[in-house]
């Protein structure tokens, strides 16, 4: 055997100890407009934006995520939701901004959680891995466990996101795993959800994250994996 040779195993080895990437494709945000908290704590159903429609789609693309999903189930806001991209698809605003047509080819609208993961199931072959985020002292999940687990599981990953003032105890009651809060080191802590979709997603899928902090991150313990 030749020194340039690898002898028989090397190949194996290297793969064990290189970490698995977790692909941005295999990833999904949805951004829920209910069931939310207003500032009551009533539980409501929100309104869309023209502004979280563009900017969470364009977030998403950056970081190669496979889909952005914009559930309320008024059939109405749906209509707006279709009406605002459309335009963007397929109207003038695909001629004029074909970036623009780019991010927003990605974005499905759809009435809840429920058809968000079934549509996910189609896409990803396989039931998601639900990831809720939340304002409040909730999770202590960090994003470098997030993905070493995901990668453990072969799952896809689904995130979500809340608006108004943030998802129910309902819906954080149902999901696989909830994410720690974004602190800035202050007492304030109102964060557009736009500014919160680029901060996880850097974490998860930018250049700082990904990989090599999942492959750092500490293994999760049996009451963190219950948060």
């Amino acid at each position: 055997m030749s020194a340039a040779t690898p002898a028989a195993g090397d190949d194996a080895a290297g793969d064990a100890a290189a970490p698995a990437v977790v692909p941005a494709a295999r990833a999904y945000v949805a951004l829920l407009h209910h069931p939310v908290y207003d500032k009551r704590r009533r539980v409501v159903a929100t309104a869309i934006t023209n502004l979280d429609i563009h900017d969470l789609a364009r977030a998403c693309r950056t970081f190669g995520l496979g889909g952005f999903f914009l559930t309320t189930p008024i059939a109405a806001q749906r209509d707006l939701g279709r009406r605002i991209i459309g335009h963007w698809r397929g109207g003038f605003g695909a001629v004029y901004n074909e970036r623009r047509k780019e991010a927003l080819d990605i974005v499905t609208i759809a009435s809840d959680l429920d058809e968000v993961r079934a549509r996910v199931r189609e896409l990803a072959g396989a039931e998601p891995l639900t990831c809720a985020t939340c304002a409040r002292p909730r999770g202590t999940l960090t994003e470098a466990q997030l993905l070493g687990e995901v990668r453990a599981s072969g799952r896809p990953l689904l995130l979500l996101f809340g608006t108004g003032w943030g998802l129910t105890d309902e819906v954080l009651g149902g999901v696989d795993r909830v994410l720690r809060p974004i602190r800035g080191g202050t007492d304030y802590n109102h964060l557009s959800v736009r500014t919160a979709v680029a901060i996880v997603l850097d974490r998860l899928f930018g250049e700082r994250g990904g990989p090599q902090a999942a492959a750092a991150a500490p293994a999760l313990t049996g009451a963190e994996k219950s948060t």
